[in-house]
């Protein structure tokens, strides 16, 4: 790189007589002098010899036209190459890494609920009795957390609250709608169904938010109307209560995902404690329409029934159930806090892939082909709406 100095009189005195010339080991000379030389790119005639090379002991906030700049003039065999090893650490790929491990634990547990989940509805067909012990527990597990100091119990105040309802009243009314779904029709039919999350998704961020999104997000998502359409069409066991109970659970989270998002700004709370205080809040909601709808009675006998023909194994059924429960959703609502309700959607989409499969498995669930290919194409049209949807972001 090639740089003119421009000396100052104090700084550089050169003589003609006998045609010696004086030149001073250390040069002063103001940075605007630097600039103005290299944006004109020529030479200004300095009288300085070239011969030895130029080494810059010390640069600092050259942005500041007030500073100076020192300029020794060092032998060629004694400069030294100017070593600056800057280390920037890769804060997208461990933001990735992180998030990718959410999703994984947040699948996997998944899994496990659903499973029991659907155990329990099996011998006790009470979905919003079942719906509240969920909330009980993840509730009860959090305030012993809290007393005893392994997590750290949020600070709350009465906006908090406010602004936590409405995701409470969506939580609550997503919650149970999906368990009245499951204790209707097969596990894989509900989550083939609430696989068209998605498409609410972009419908309400659409016309309730103002939000627009390209013309391939809006084509993405035909094959996931197209494919969940089939598949209720084609399905064997088909129950309209269990059908509109996963539609009614898809928008019920939309809306709550949308909620969550706003109501964790700008506040102090983690995703982990937003969860608990939501649960805590939905179980208040919950707990008089849970009564209203079944009742004790009806609870005592099914119960007893329940436990007459699985055994003692029923109520570790419920157990699991309540509390894979609430391990999912806790680790679901700190990847919340890490990204978009849009992203959400997604993984929670992606998710249904292995919820679908195990249950086929575990649950022997008869499947006819056409049944399949609709569920297969509601599936490959959420990879679509995944990948146009990444890519409309990084455009």
């Amino acid at each position: 790189m090639i740089s003119s100095v421009k000396p100052t009189p104090s700084s550089l005195s050169a003589t003609s007589t006998g045609g010696r010339r004086s030149i001073p080991t250390k040069l002063q000379f103001s940075p605007l002098h630097i600039t103005r030389s290299c944006h004109n790119q020529s030479f200004i005639n300095s009288n300085v010899s070239h011969q030895k090379p130029l080494h810059i002991s010390s640069a600092e906030n050259l942005s500041s036209f007030k500073r100076e700049v020192r300029v020794e003039a060092y032998e060629a065999d004694r400069s030294r190459p100017l070593d600056i090893n800057i280390e920037l650490p890769d804060e997208q790929s461990a933001q990735k890494l992180k998030i990718g491990i959410y999703f994984a634990t947040w699948w996997a547990l998944n899994v496990v609920f659903n499973i029991y989940n659907k155990k329990v509805l099996n011998a006790f067909p009470y979905p919003w009795l079942t719906s509240t012990l969920s909330l009980a527990c993840g509730s009860l597990m959090m305030l012993v957390s809290w007393a005893t100091r392994i997590a750290e119990a949020p600070k709350t105040d009465l906006d908090f609250w406010k602004t936590l309802f409405p995701v409470a009243v969506a939580h609550t009314i997503g919650h149970v709608a999906a368990t009245v779904s499951m204790s209707k029709v097969a596990v894989s039919f509900t989550h083939i169904i609430k696989s068209g999350e998605p498409a609410f998704s972009v419908l309400v961020s659409r016309f309730f938010l103002g939000e627009t999104f390209p013309l391939p997000v809006y084509l993405s998502l035909l094959p996931i109307i197209g494919g969940c359409a089939l598949a209720a069409v084609t399905e064997l066991n088909f129950n309209m209560i269990g059908f509109m109970g996963a539609m009614i659970s898809n928008l019920a989270f939309v809306f709550r995902n949308i909620f969550s998002k706003k109501g964790m700004k700008g506040k102090s709370v983690s995703g982990m404690n937003y969860y608990a205080c939501l649960s805590m809040m939905s179980l208040l909601i919950l707990t008089p329409f849970a009564i209203a709808v079944e009742g004790p009675k009806m609870w005592a006998a099914g119960w007893e029934n329940a436990v007459s023909q699985i055994g003692p194994n029923f109520v570790w059924w419920v157990v699991a159930q309540s509390v894979f429960y609430h391990l999912y959703n806790q680790v679901s609502y700190m990847s919340l806090d890490q990204i978009s309700p849009l992203t959400f959607s997604i993984g929670n989409t992606m998710k249904r892939i292995s919820v679908i499969v195990a249950s086929i498995i575990i649950f022997h669930t008869p499947v006819q082909p056409v049944n399949a290919l609709g569920a297969a194409i509601a599936i490959l049209g959420t990879f679509l709406y995944s990948q146009v949807n990444i890519q409309s972001l990084v455009v």
